[in-house]
């Protein structure tokens, strides 16, 4: 591969398979991170979901006397 071997065009398919071998692409990336995001996003959701309903049952068993 030459300096000026972009000028020739039409070899994207060439330099993914041997330049950019082994790289991971910006789309397998791109979805990488957004499942992370989402994980990361669902695990908190989960977290914040039972810390109000511990909350909420403190609240309901002071209301009732039942422990402060």
């Amino acid at each position: 591969m030459g300096f000026l071997s972009w000028l020739g065009g039409s070899n994207d398919r060439q330099l993914a398979q041997t330049r950019y071998a082994g790289r991971e692409s910006a789309t397998d990336r791109a979805a990488r991170v957004e499942r992370k995001r989402r994980e990361d996003q669902r695990r908190n959701h989960h977290r914040q979901a039972a810390k109000a309903d511990r909350e909420g049952q403190r609240w309901e068993d002071r209301r009732r006397g039942l422990r402060w």
